[in-house]
């Protein structure tokens, strides 16, 4: 059953999502050649709880970290090593925080020191993705539409989106309805209402769609071993439109990019 939001509610949950945000902002400064993922794990932890949030993900479902760290050619799911990052690497930081009662849970993929060419371009269209199918998330459109508008994106560039895994509702629980695959048809599904808060999230393949899962019970890489990308934000549709609960721009400041991507998505003004 989908959990409608009100005008306050939807609040609640943008700060919680901008305090999931402050967290990869503060780690991206870290994330270089030699950085060691359960080290970030233990700062993410610290960080959230320092500022009056709990980590989202410790303990639900049995997950034993704050963090969930993807390196090249795993998808989601990774668990922190003790193995350092190397230049190169990709690595995607899934990251969640309970506060207020309300979750927030999103992903940011980055590069480590110098990537390939062909590796840039895949976390481009992944991430462009996002926004594609973020404008699709309107009062009468359909949880189909955006899957469609995401998987023709990708596979138009040769890409395979993961079909295993699926972006979903998101509230008082961390997985609410509905289901937000990022393949599926238009005009199928369920209908977009007013109060509505979902995560997006394009998981998205250099090579194959295919996935499995490795024998910790946790880790999902890629069948043929090419790398995966992942990108996610929270986003709530009010006025009849889509706006994004989270964030980039903390990343962003810290890596020193520049962007207006999420500008038609926010009607206020982020404060940083």
């Amino acid at each position: 059953m989908i959990k409608y939001k009100t005008r306050e509610q939807i609040e609640l949950m943008r700060q919680s999502s901008l305090l999931v945000r402050k967290t990869l902002g503060m780690l991206a400064k870290e994330i270089k050649p030699g950085a060691i993922p359960k080290k970030l794990d233990k700062l993410g932890e610290e960080f959230i709880r320092d500022n009056g949030g709990e980590p989202g993900f410790l303990g639900l479902y049995g997950c034993p970290s704050t963090l969930l760290i993807s390196t090249n050619q795993t998808v989601v799911h990774g668990l922190p090593v003790e193995k350092p990052l190397e230049d190169g690497d990709i690595t995607s930081i899934d990251c969640g925080v309970l506060m207020n009662g309300y979750y927030g849970d999103h992903a940011y993929t980055f590069e480590v020191g110098e990537v390939a060419p062909e590796t840039k371009k895949l976390i481009q269209i992944t991430k462009e993705s996002l926004y594609v199918g973020i404008r699709e998330l309107k009062v009468g459109k359909r949880v189909g539409d955006v899957g469609y508008a995401i998987q023709q994106y990708c596979e138009a560039q040769g890409y395979g989106v993961v079909r295993e895994l699926v972006g979903h509702g998101l509230g008082r629980k961390m997985h609410e309805d509905p289901e937000m695959p990022n393949y599926g048809r238009r005009g199928r599904g369920k209908k977009f209402i007013e109060g509505m808060v979902v995560a997006i999230e394009p998981m998205i393949n250099g090579g194959t769609h295919r996935v499995k899962q490795l024998k910790d019970g946790w880790t999902i890489v890629t069948y043929d071993g090419k790398p995966s990308v992942h990108f996610e934000h929270d986003v709530a549709i009010v006025d009849g439109k889509p706006e994004i609960l989270s964030t980039f721009a903390y990343v962003h400041e810290a890596l020193g990019i520049e962007s207006n991507e999420e500008d038609e998505f926010r009607q206020k003004q982020l404060v940083l």
